[in-house]
């Protein structure tokens, strides 16, 4: 939890590209507003991050990649965390709350293929790969 009586202050954020972006941009309002206090970021590895390999449902579903940023922020071991509102679990942990939610950037996805230019193009019985339940579920419902 945020101590008000601490100079530097720790982010805590997952490694990937996206997260570490993500985090930046929160650095960077949190130093405008309060340009006093140091804010430095700390890499977490959530089990996601550890299991790349393995489906999300098999290694604890849709709260996986935020659990490790959670038990950090109890712990006492960050201050605050960033992280995608769209991995974090519908409940959130009791003792914790959101704080902020940044504006949305585009919500669009991308398919990314050497033959293929649009969904439509896709040959019956193509294999998409995602690791995401509502992806597979938008790319059947287009279908």
């Amino acid at each position: 939890m945020l101590r008000a009586n601490r100079h530097t202050l720790l982010i805590g954020t997952r490694g990937s590209r996206l997260a570490r972006v993500q985090t930046e941009t929160v650095r960077e309002m949190l130093s405008s507003l309060h340009p006093e206090r140091a804010w430095l970021l700390r890499e977490i590895r959530s089990a996601g991050d550890v299991q790349r390999r393995a489906s999300l449902a098999s290694i604890g579903g849709h709260g996986v990649f935020v659990k490790a940023l959670e038990e950090k922020l109890l712990a006492g071991e960050i201050d605050l965390a960033v992280h995608s509102l769209k991995d974090m679990p519908t409940r959130l942990t009791t003792a914790l709350e959101i704080g902020a939610v940044l504006p949305r950037e585009d919500a669009r996805d991308a398919l990314a293929s050497r033959n293929v230019l649009t969904l439509d193009d896709l040959p019956t019985g193509a294999v998409v790969g995602t690791g995401s339940a509502r992806r597979r579920a938008q790319l059947l419902a287009y279908r």
